[in-house]
């Protein structure tokens, strides 16, 4: 009788939640779009003006790979990055080095530029999503052209025989974490990062082990959170992590395409940050990180449009 009601279940597998909130990038009309764009190809190439470790203004080019994504995300994925919609599954070692090649020739080899931003959509030297071989080109010839190198990584992937590797082949780049929040309960139930504090902070001691640069990234406004709360809290977290990192990027949210966040948004359950409140958080933060060399950027991400930071309109 139980079993006629439901209530035993039907012996199937349990369907996991990030399988359900994936589901639309699941579908083959998804897929196909995917894998119709060119491997070969680099995601994007663009040059910027930054700045360098030392303050001096210089061009950086920012290469994004079409990797196959986050590890994390095929686990189970931040609430709010919608990385995984540049990625193929499909991407092999020669469609990176491909990649590679082409970047530098959209660029005349980097010519003009100081510095290099290699992002993968997910952790650089992470194994099962690049080929050793591809990572330890790019450290090679990004060191040996003499520019700076910026990759991004998860905390819980910084294993100090790894750390070791990175800096063997380009000592002093920069590692950027997203550590997002400064609070276990935000990572955990906000963001869903997949690591803890304690994490990212034996991650940033392996890095200064390895004489390498630390960026931390820090989100404001994660979901399910007031404008009053991130205000209040990612102040303090900027004021705490600051002293430990080389640099931190505040990030406020912007709607990425298929993830929570965008159906919340969809749904009139989340609106982007106001930039008065991040004005209001410079100000607040200004004095306390003031006596630190930290870099501290605000750089919103469609800033004054309705899917990013905006006021009113």
């Amino acid at each position: 009788m139980a079993g006629a009601c439901g209530i035993l279940g039907e012996g199937t597998p349990a369907v996991k939640i990030h399988h359900l909130v994936k589901a639309p990038e699941n579908t083959a009309s998804s897929i196909a779009r995917r894998e119709s764009w060119d491997a070969s190809k680099p995601a994007t190439v663009y040059i910027t003006p930054e700045r360098l470790p030392d303050g001096t203004h210089c061009k950086a080019a920012t290469v994004i790979m079409r990797s196959r994504g986050c590890a994390w995300w095929w686990k189970s994925g931040c609430t709010f990055c919608g990385y995984f919609n540049d990625v193929r599954d499909d991407v092999t070692a020669d469609d990176l080095f491909a990649q590679w090649q082409e970047a530098k020739r959209r660029t005349n080899d980097f010519e003009g530029c100081s510095m290099v931003k290699v992002y993968t959509s997910g952790t650089f030297f992470e194994d099962q999503e690049n080929p050793p071989e591809w990572q330890e080109l790019v450290l090679r010839e990004t060191h040996e052209m003499g520019l700076h190198l910026i990759v991004e990584a998860q905390a819980h992937m910084c294993s100090p025989e790894k750390l070791a590797w990175v800096a063997s082949h380009h000592p002093g780049c920069t590692v950027a974490i997203g550590l997002e929040a400064y609070d276990d309960a935000v990572l955990r139930f906000h963001v869903n990062k997949g690591f803890s504090v304690k994490t990212w902070h034996r991650a940033i001691a392996d890095l200064r082990a390895n004489d390498l640069r630390v960026k931390t990234y820090l989100i404001f406004k994660p979901p399910f959170m007031s404008e009053g709360d991130a205000l209040k809290h990612t102040t303090k977290w900027l004021i705490e992590v600051a002293p430990l990192s080389d640099e931190v990027s505040i990030n406020p949210m912007n709607i990425q395409r298929g993830t929570i966040v965008d159906r919340l948004f969809r749904n009139r359950e989340y609106r982007p940050p106001w930039l008065w409140s991040l004005v209001e958080m410079i100000e607040q933060a200004h004095q306390p990180t003031a006596t630190h060399e930290a870099r501290i950027i605000v750089h919103p991400t469609a800033a004054g449009k309705i899917r990013g930071s905006h006021n009113c309109g």
